[in-house]
């Protein structure tokens, strides 16, 4: 059915729209993207931080960064890291003072099966915030989901007070057992899991509704609220406005400023999809996982496995870009070159 311009002029954007139902966050580094559509929160991970760092507006916080690192000695190594550290933390403090909300800062991917140094990296994030005046109320710190990375996730939540967002969440196991540590929030990726169904299967396009990464949301946040699970449901990696649009009502949508601005545009009636009382009302049966337990379910889902292996790889390899770049600035100079 169209809509008379005159009608759509008074019709909110589907954005504006969006936000009644569920809560916006902004999937980005790029502070001026904050600035414009206005997200409650923001979720920052390497690959965002490493396009934002070589955009000339964000030189001062990446040589910021350096002079830290510097300052703190050490090896190069240790340097290295304290410098990235450092500008992780930067760059979400920045973002903070444009939204009212929390920022997720990852730890590195790198340490996905580590879960004695998640913990320590994560802690340290917090103290670095805490040296630049924010408090930890205002932080999640972003961990892989794997087995290792959702215990850490309980000991952080349950000793240390420290929020936190669970990503690379790609299986049902990941999300039952990311509820059971009492998690603050998982990250299910939407658009990768559609990645996966369209290159291993016949079928190359999906109706919002019939998407498989859309229905893998809706699974997770009605078991969520059918057993008062606590832990936020934010549906994230979106490829299209159509995923988006059929996950309405979901807890938290974490959306890139390039789906941002789609949405912005159109004016089209959106209705919630998801609702707790739907949820209540759902035939879904409560289950518990063990680490054995979990392991098996999470390995039966093929698309998971692979996405969650190469979620962590991809992550990784933008760290130690991100590393190398930092690098080249704090000792190209001292080297001759």
């Amino acid at each position: 059915m169209s809509v008379s311009p005159v009608k759509r002029q008074k019709m909110e954007s589907a954005l504006d729209q969006l936000k009644h139902h569920t809560t916006v966050v902004a999937d980005t580094g790029d502070f001026n993207a904050i600035d414009e559509y206005k997200p409650l929160d923001a979720t920052t991970n390497p690959s965002l931080i490493l396009a934002a760092a070589q955009m000339p507006a964000y030189q001062k916080l990446v040589d910021d960064a350096v002079a830290y690192g510097k300052k703190l000695g050490g090896s190069e190594e240790e340097q290295i890291k304290n410098a990235s550290d450092k500008l992780f933390v930067l760059f979400g403090a920045e973002i903070l003072k444009r939204i009212p909300g929390r920022v997720s800062t990852e730890v590195d991917a790198r340490l996905s099966f580590d879960k004695e140094g998640m913990i320590q990296r994560a802690r340290r994030l917090i103290d670095l915030y805490k040296e630049v005046g924010v408090g930890k109320d205002r932080i999640l710190i972003k961990l892989s989901s794997t087995w290792e990375g959702i215990q850490a996730g309980r000991v952080l939540e349950a000793e240390y007070g420290i929020h936190c967002n669970m990503t690379l969440l790609f299986s049902f196991a990941q999300a039952v057992a990311c509820a059971e540590a009492g998690v603050t929030l998982i990250s299910p990726f939407v658009g990768r899991i559609l990645d996966w169904y369209v290159a291993n299967g016949d079928k190359k396009s999906f109706e919002p509704s019939e998407d498989p990464g859309v229905k893998s949301v809706t699974k997770i946040y009605n078991y969520y609220k059918k057993f008062g699970y606590k832990t936020i449901v934010m549906g994230a990696s979106f490829r299209n406005t159509g995923q988006i649009k059929a996950l309405t009502g979901c807890d938290y949508l974490t959306i890139s400023p390039k789906l941002l601005a789609e949405l912005s545009k159109e004016h089209v009636k959106l209705t919630p999809t998801l609702s707790v009382k739907e949820a209540q009302a759902c035939n879904l049966e409560k289950i518990h996982l063990d680490e054995k337990a979990f392991r098996w379910h999470h390995n039966e889902d093929q698309m998971a496995v692979e996405k969650l292996s190469d979620g962590i790889r991809r992550f990784a390899a933008d760290a130690v870009k991100l590393e190398r770049m930092l690098k080249e600035r704090m000792f190209s100079t001292e080297n001759g070159k």
